[in-house]
């Protein structure tokens, strides 16, 4: 007989009926734990937790209790079959929710599998508990892979599952590559920064954050029901007096329209916003968000303000909504905080921010043929003086204005690829808002790249001046820079991007940050790790890694040599490039890359570089070489097949960062 968890997972859904209610009524919380974590982030968390009842309930098997046997305990390290079926079944009807057809309702299941849904719950929202950081940063992770991958990671750490059993029971559940599923899985507690693993993801996997079955309620808008009421008597008066024009031939008008956000009632009302005193900033040890007081000429607007909740709340048909990357779009909590109010352009325009994320809502000004209603969102978690210097205020026909941080004393834009053209002024209004500047290009062409220069006050600590740009959040990104080893630096550390130094080497990397738009990026590094001679008296080069971390934790690398004899913009060569890597940060310290090179000769060569910890280089493949140091260069054909590792100082070895990318 095959003991392969394949035949058990699947000969497994003919157990009888008792059986697998047993399982169910005993194991009922681990199994909804289960599916709410592998159903799609895409839905609420209210209907999460609806549906995650609905598919365990519906996990019975077919009535088979004519033919059912004695159930006898399961054979000592072996499963138990009704366990393995509706294990199975769960995780089938949860993974489903991502093959149903484009808008199909949300708490129904696929047509093929369509039956009467329960529980359903009116009038009430249901909301798990609120864990801490760690378990929203496990959350988040979570709901960037895919729900196979959710599936496997929940069944290994949570439910103990093999490695082989995880495979077995994806397979009975339809999934297409279940040994993909399980690659990614064991990728997450990497992609989460190293900050979960072992006996702590397990904890926070059974933490209230992910508990179905442990619930907080609270009603749903009582205004908005009480008015739908009102509209079903309504209509059904209009549709019984429509009835009776039509017998006699007479139309009626229809009624107006309501307004774009009549009955939305905000979680949270202006008056319980939070407004931090205007000389906080300058007497605090925090200086982030959370010192900013609110500013703008409509602070004091409260239809204005109470308009950007209830959008923020439950945004109305026809609102253009921007939610960045790895951010979610959850009402406004009780600890949000005012930032701005006012006109800016041709719109009204309300900032806030709730700890964990800022939120921009803007309106047009004038009713005539106006846009609609716009709200942004973005994460700034963990924000510093830099990180929380600036928030865009608008854009528009390729120009930004910014709303600065209160302890900005000075602003200034450049162009990163002019690095000898001093910064030109920047106007600030009394209330911190700027000039209009310009923006970024996108993808493509690269003629400028503008930034702005930013200087802190002497009265916070961190009096410095630094750069930031915009790539398409509300949170311009902070651009940072390492120099070379042996220039006096301490090891690794970044500074920033404002000596001569440091714009000279961005100038010749900045036209990839347009690549980095859009994937919520906080921080860009330029590390210039080493630099060499070029055979043939071909001149020196600079091997630099430029690293886009982000909010969320992973980041994104591209390896960069550029050589003496271009010009000082022209653009350095990518050389390698590595996605949701610790590569080139203070977790992945040491680097090793590699590329090919023609001399003016014609002759080829293979270059490779390394970090300061690296002693030696060696390359296998179509050439062979070992070289001491933390360069080398050898004549290879024109493009080699070759694998480059080095050794460090304390003899362990290192690959090279990435791949390079197609040619």
């Amino acid at each position: 007989m095959s003991t392969s968890q394949r035949r058990s997972a699947t000969e497994s859904g003919r157990v009888a009926l008792d059986q697998a209610e047993a399982v169910i009524v005993d194991q009922y919380t681990r199994l909804v734990r289960l599916a709410y974590l592998t159903l799609p982030h895409t839905l609420s968390r209210h209907q999460r937790v609806l549906v995650a009842h609905s598919l365990v309930q519906r996990a019975l098997p077919g009535f088979r209790i004519g033919r059912a046997t004695p159930r006898v305990p399961a054979q000592r390290g072996r499963p138990d079959p009704a366990v393995a079926s509706v294990r199975a079944r769960v995780v089938r009807s949860a993974l489903a929710h991502d093959r149903r057809p484009r808008g199909w309702p949300g708490l129904l299941p696929p047509p093929r599998t369509l039956r009467p849904t329960l529980p359903v719950v009116w009038g009430l929202r249901l909301f798990p508990r609120a864990g801490g950081g760690e378990e929203i940063a496990l959350g988040q992770v979570l709901s960037e892979v895919p729900a196979p991958a959710r599936a496997a990671f929940v069944l290994l750490q949570l439910e103990g599952l093999s490695r082989s059993e995880v495979v077995e029971l994806l397979t009975a559940a339809d999934v297409p590559e279940p040994e993909h599923a399980l690659r990614t899985a064991c990728d997450v507690e990497a992609a989460a920064g190293g900050a979960i693993a072992g006996e702590a993801t397990q904890t926070l996997l059974r933490s209230r954050e992910f508990d179905a079955c442990s619930v907080q309620t609270r009603p749903t808008d009582l205004l908005r029901r009480r008015r739908r009421y009102q509209l079903a008597w309504v209509t059904a008066g209009i549709v019984a007096l429509a009835g009776a024009v039509l017998l006699t031939g007479i139309w009626a008008t229809p009624p107006a329209e309501p307004s774009r956000t009549a009955g939305i009632r905000p979680a949270i009302s202006p008056a319980q916003l939070l407004r931090t005193p205007g000389d906080t900033w300058a007497d605090t040890s925090r200086v982030d968000f959370t010192a900013w007081p609110a500013r703008g000429a409509r602070t004091g607007d409260d239809e204005l303000i109470n308009r950007a909740l209830a959008t923020w709340t439950d945004p109305p048909r026809g609102t253009r909504v921007g939610v960045a990357k790895a951010t979610t779009a959850e009402p406004p909590p009780r600890t949000t905080q005012l930032l701005y109010a006012g006109a800016v352009g041709r719109e009204a325009v309300v900032l806030f921010h709730d700890g964990r994320r800022v939120v921009r809502y803007g309106e047009p000004l004038s009713s005539r043929g106006a846009a609609a209603a716009s709200l942004d969102i973005s994460r700034s978690d963990e924000a510093d003086v830099t990180t929380a210097a600036a928030l865009v205020l608008s854009r528009e026909a390729g120009k930004i204005r910014y709303l600065t941080a209160p302890w900005i004393a000075e602003a200034q834009t450049r162009d990163l690829l002019t690095p000898n053209s001093p910064g030109r002024p920047l106007d600030v209004s009394d209330e911190g808002v700027t000039d209009a500047v310009g923006q970024p290009p996108g993808k493509g062409a690269c003629d400028s790249l503008p930034v702005m220069q930013l200087r802190s006050s002497s009265k916070i600590v961190e009096k410095h001046a630094f750069l930031v740009t915009d790539l398409g959040d509300l949170t311009p990104t902070h651009l940072s820079y390492t120099p070379l080893p042996g220039t006096g630096a301490p090891p690794r550390q970044p500074r920033e991007a404002t000596s001569s130094t440091a714009l000279r080497s961005w100038a010749r990397t900045a036209c990839q940050l347009p690549e980095m738009r859009g994937g919520g990026v906080r921080s860009v590094n330029q590390w210039d790790f080493a630099e060499q001679d070029l055979p043939e008296q071909g001149g020196r080069a600079v091997w630099s890694c430029t690293r886009a971390s982000t909010w969320r934790g992973p980041g994104d690398v591209l390896v960069q040599f550029r050589t003496s004899t271009a010009s000082a913009t022209a653009p350095a060569k990518v050389v390698g490039q590595a996605r949701s890597t610790a590569a080139c940060s203070r977790f992945g310290q040491h680097i090793v890359a590699s590329t090919p090179w023609t001399a003016g000769s014609g002759r080829h060569y293979l270059l490779a570089a390394g970090s300061r910890e690296v002693t030696d280089i060696e390359v296998t493949g179509e050439v062979e070489e070992t070289e001491r140091g933390r360069t080398l260069a050898v004549k290879a054909p024109k493009d080699p097949g070759v694998s480059v590792r080095a050794r460090l100082t304390d003899g362990e070895t290192l690959d090279e960062v990435g791949s390079r990318p197609a040619r």
